[in-house]
């Protein structure tokens, strides 16, 4: 059956849920053969390169396996069903997607200025480098889901701040300036909205929160984006696998 693929997000990370549900809905398992590049650039309307960026994406997720001059194999790890693994990149807007949330993004504030030592050292600027300072709630049905706060260096965006629509997706906006990131490394913890952002936002309600705190590099290694947000605990949850 032929799937063209329609979305917002970029081809490879497409293309990497689409083989990974063909896996699911076919029974393929572990030890089975994928099917050929020929077979899936067919199926999916796609290219080779972004095929192979996508099972590249697959054999680093552990869900398969290649063995040289035989082809592309399901690993056992393509057995265990994992909800919503925390180890998977993507943006906010694509993960609460994943959930079922249409969320608005709010914009509450947005500023250039110098970074402190912990924004300066996550994202290797000089003594004189400024960042832009985006703060915005995401509401899902006038309900807010999500407290992001994210920093990205001044040098990434030109033009005037106030020029510049804040309240899409972020990564959308740094790929249209060739840094859209790649990957990040992250830290998460559980914690309350700190007292001064609930009283200024009117935030009683948010309850406990899933901090995730990560630094996002493009295709070079460089960062890009340093990241704090809040993931409303009655909201969302995330899974992982040990191995």
């Amino acid at each position: 059956m032929d799937e063209p693929l329609r979305d917002s997000r970029t081809l490879a990370v497409q293309l990497r849920d689409r083989i990974a549900d063909l896996i699911r809905e076919e029974g393929l398992k572990p030890g089975d053969k994928l099917p050929t590049e020929a077979q899936l650039t067919q199926r999916f309307h796609i290219s080779r390169p972004a095929l192979r960026e996508a099972l590249k994406l697959l054999e680093q997720d552990d869900v398969i396996y290649v063995e040289h001059g035989r082809g592309r194999f399901v690993s056992a790890l393509a057995a265990v069903q994992v909800d919503r693994p925390i180890t998977v990149f993507e943006s906010v807007t694509d993960m609460a997607r994943h959930y079922g949330y249409r969320t608005l993004n709010k914009v509450l504030s947005i500023a250039e200025e110098a970074p402190d030592k912990r924004v300066a050292e996550s994202l290797r600027l000089g003594p004189a480098d400024r960042v832009i300072r985006i703060e915005r709630i995401r509401l899902h049905e006038d309900e807010p889901i999500l407290y992001c706060i994210d920093y990205v260096p001044r040098s990434i965006v030109a033009g005037r701040l106030y020029d510049i629509d804040w309240s899409g997706s972020l990564m959308a906006l740094l790929e249209e300036h060739g840094n859209r990131p790649r990957m990040s490394a992250a830290s998460v913890s559980s914690v309350m909205l700190p007292d001064d952002v609930v009283e200024r936002h009117d935030l009683r309600d948010f309850g406990p929160a899933l901090l995730i705190t990560e630094t996002c590099f493009n295709a070079a290694g460089e960062p890009v984006n340093y990241a704090i947000d809040y993931h409303r605990g009655s909201h969302f949850s995330f899974s992982l696998t040990r191995k």
